[in-house]
């Protein structure tokens, strides 16, 4: 064997023999085999495991994507690379290419959130604004068009690489989605699958462009301004309350079973109930006030007019029907002296008559209860 032979042979022996890629990353989308020279030669081996693509890119185009399986690099299985010339040295020479291995897997649990909150218009709250997170999964689905438009020459490519904007049209599509919707906030935790499945639909038609596909997408939670929140657990306490007046009652049992627990003695525990009468009185009447006059305590809080005999409620100073005053002066019987209301033409104790009589004389006006006429002296008594 000649010098030259020797040469050759130890030359060919620095060629890489066999191409594959064991990953030990959670997060690697694609790898750039090292080739020393980017030469292989003639006959290696090429290893490509589940979830991976091989793409040789020669002379800067793509040129054959090796799907799962062993391969032997020669002319009879790279027809790509044959028209391309790397075979026109001949088969025992080596050829020059850069070999990229593309995960194919899905990557999963890659987190996504609303930075700022998002600005919505709602039927029942008015404008609000709402902050979503959730999760989603990734893969990709055409390597030669991702190395294209994403990869290009990086000898590693990760999701991390990728997660902002991907993050960014989550975002968008995210708020267009809910605004197209038009779901309540009430309702909105109901919906979480749909808005996920849209979401996804309309993010997977930019990035078809790209070689990517996102194949499960999450909204986990939507989340509302405290404020709200407040408003809804305030609606919701009403609705399960029922009647309004039981809870007064309840609520009134509740301050006179706190004050009996007050730790001041025995005057402290009298306190504490006229404190719980109170606060339950005043809760009682607040309520029964809203929801109008019913049982017992209806009735017994409310007096009749003087005037027509309607009834209106206690303390009231004129009639809801005619008008009149509810409180009026009050005058003595000219025979017994009960108290009567001004204007009373008999004694409800004694019966006596309270109008004026004519003197049996003169006929003169004579004040109710006189004996004696003013205008003649004469003697009267009056009558009953």
């Amino acid at each position: 064997m000649s010098i030259f032979d020797k040469v050759k042979e130890a030359a060919l022996s620095q060629f890489i023999e066999v191409i594959e890629w064991l990953d030990s990353t959670q997060d690697t989308l694609l790898y750039r085999f090292p080739v020393a020279g980017q030469e292989i030669k003639n006959g290696a081996q090429l290893i490509v495991r589940e979830s991976q693509a091989a793409v040789f890119v020669f002379e800067g185009q793509v040129a054959d994507v090796f799907t799962p399986g062993k391969y032997t690099i020669d002319g009879g299985n790279t027809p790509i690379l044959s028209k391309l010339g790397a075979w026109k040295f001949g088969f025992n020479s080596p050829f020059k290419s850069e070999v990229y291995f593309v995960n194919t897997k899905q990557f999963t649990d890659m987190k996504w959130g609303t930075s700022n909150p998002i600005m919505l218009r709602d039927a029942d709250f008015g404008i609000v604004r709402l902050r979503a997170f959730g999760a989603y999964s990734l893969r990709v689905v055409d390597p030669s068009e991702f190395i294209k438009q994403i990869a290009g020459t990086n000898a590693t490519f990760q999701t991390e690489d990728i997660d902002g904007q991907l993050k960014r049209a989550i975002v968008t599509e995210f708020s267009d989605a809910l605004g197209e919707l038009k779901i309540p906030a009430l309702d909105l935790a109901a919906q979480y699958k749909e808005i996920g499945e849209q979401i996804r639909g309309k993010i997977n038609e930019d990035f078809a462009g790209y070689g990517l596909e996102v194949t499960k997408f999450y909204v986990e939670n939507v989340s509302l301004p405290p404020e709200v929140e407040e408003a809804m657990d305030r609606r919701a306490s009403m609705g399960a309350l029922g009647d309004v007046q039981t809870y007064a009652q309840f609520q009134a049992a509740d301050a006179m079973r706190d004050a009996a627990q007050n730790e001041g003695g025995g005057a402290g525990l009298g306190a504490g109930l006229g404190a719980g009468f109170a606060v339950g009185n005043q809760m009682a009447n607040a309520f029964g006030n809203l929801g109008g006059s019913g049982g017992a305590g209806g009735a017994s809080s409310s007096v009749p007019c003087p005037t027509c005999g309607k009834a209106n409620a206690a303390g009231t100073k004129f009639c809801g029907d005619c008008g009149a005053k509810m409180e009026v002066a009050q005058v003595p019987c000219v025979k017994c002296g009960a108290n009567l209301r001004e204007g009373a033409k008999f004694c409800s104790e004694c019966g006596s008559t309270q109008e004026k009589q004519k003197c049996s004389n003169c006929q003169a006006d004579m004040n109710a209860g006189a004996k004696f006429c003013a205008e003649c002296g004469n003697k009267s008594e009056p009558a009953v």
